[in-house]
């Protein structure tokens, strides 16, 4: 069995003084199998998963010798942007979901508008496939999916007589969070500006954080529906201490958790493990269940988080990446990842592979109402300046949210609008 360790990668200095890194030659091994270099990212796989791909890829296709090289989030945009731009880009390359369209806008990504069918693209979350089209045409193919839960001590819901499988309307939430609220417990630890929660429940309410219309951008929070959906934010932020004024970051959560007596926090399943790590006391005292609806037949919608895979345009191997993406992102090998790594598939049709793994099964029940950030490459720039938190916190430190809502509307309306 072959597996080559994660590899540093060749430096070429560019005259934008950007690094980008080299592919192997002319990706052939003398008549040999063509050579095909592949980035993964940090943590998309395990190293044993990694092993058992390339010995199963290989043995089911073995004119193609596929090397995966595992590549850091801190700096991989620029790293992706040399990337395209050079004559000596890898095969293929995994990027952040959200990322695919600043790339598609280059022109240095490959189009699979015409292959969407035969990867079974009818069932992809849509999460993952929206924000991996750009202008109508499809360049990111959905590689996994994670999203945000509510994490609960199963011990403070028992002894409030609680059953959390019952909580399923934001009307039931908000109730169990106030009854849970008391004798030094926490109902909820949410910080002020946890914008991705914020964002589902925009979504949840009909609304959305802008919106393109006659060929521009127009920021959505001034909306009926996102102020409504404000509304019920600060009503659950208020049945805890969370701050008003910082992120899921400032303090991590996982240690405030791990230090209270709180009952419930918005976060991805991983979150459980590292409040466990800093308390061990709580280990098996730690349950999921998906964000709650406004409706009981429909879970709340969240932000869907993830990867894509792309081709750069100026690949060499074009069918033999395709032949690795249909491989990774087919049913097979993505039950294999999901059950490895707790993620969500990329499909809908293959929510039961996680059903053993309660963190991913409850995010699966997300993922299928999923959505992404709005699809323009200018959204970083608003995530950079994120008017959206300076908002939330105006809002809960009792600012007038109407006025706060038109004002952070107009921030998002002109950076969107500001790119070229």
């Amino acid at each position: 069995m072959k597996h080559r360790p994660p590899a540093l990668l060749g430096a070429l200095l560019l005259s934008a003084g950007l690094v980008a890194c080299s592919s192997s030659g002319d990706g052939s091994n003398a008549g040999g199998p063509t050579v095909l270099d592949v980035w993964l990212m940090r943590d998309s796989v395990s190293e044993a998963f990694q092993q058992e791909f390339e010995a199963g890829f290989e043995k089911a296709h073995p004119e193609i010798d596929v090397r995966i090289q595992i590549q850091e989030w801190e700096g991989i945009g620029e790293k992706v942007t040399a990337a395209l731009a050079s004559n000596d880009a890898p095969d293929v390359i995994e990027v952040g979901n959200t990322q695919v369209a600043q790339y598609a806008r280059s022109g240095g990504l490959t189009d699979f508008t015409g292959k969407v069918d035969d990867l079974g693209g009818e069932s992809w979350l849509d999460g993952l496939a929206e924000p991996g089209a750009w202008e109508g045409k499809q360049y990111g193919i959905p590689y996994y999916a994670a999203n945000r839960v509510v994490i609960y001590r199963t011990d403070l819901f028992r002894e409030a007589g609680i059953d959390a499988a019952a909580i399923k309307t934001r009307d039931q939430w908000l109730a169990a969070t106030e009854k849970l609220d008391k004798d030094g417990v926490q109902g909820i630890y949410l910080p002020g500006q946890n914008w991705f929660a914020l964002a589902g429940f925009v979504w949840d309410e009909g609304g959305d954080l802008a919106v393109h219309e006659d060929g521009r951008w127009k920021g959505g929070l001034d909306s009926p529906e996102a102020v409504r959906a404000m509304e019920f934010y600060k009503r659950l932020q208020a049945l805890g201490k969370g701050p008003k004024d910082s992120d899921e970051s400032r303090p991590l959560q996982a240690d405030v958790v791990a230090q209270g007596r709180i009952a419930q926090v918005i976060a991805t399943p991983g979150g459980a493990n590292a409040i466990a790590q800093k308390n061990p006391d709580l280990k098996g005292k730690l349950g999921f269940f998906p964000i709650p609806g406004k409706t009981a037949d429909r879970p709340g919608a969240v932000f869907t988080g993830g990867s894509d895979l792309v081709v750069p345009a100026v690949a060499r191997h074009q069918d033999e990446a395709y032949t690795f993406l249909k491989e990774l992102t087919g049913d097979a090998w993505q039950t294999k990842l999901a059950l490895a790594m707790s993620y969500v598939p990329n499909k809908t049709t293959l929510a039961t592979a996680v059903a053993s793994d309660p963190g991913a099964a409850a995010m699966a029940v997300g993922a299928a109402h999923g959505h992404a950030t709005p699809n323009t490459p200018q959204w970083a720039a608003v995530e950079a300046k994120n008017p959206i938190k300076d908002y939330m916190t105006a809002v809960l430190t009792g600012r007038d949210p109407q006025a706060e809502a038109a004002k952070a509307s107009r921030a998002i309306t002109t950076t969107l609008n500001s790119g070229s």
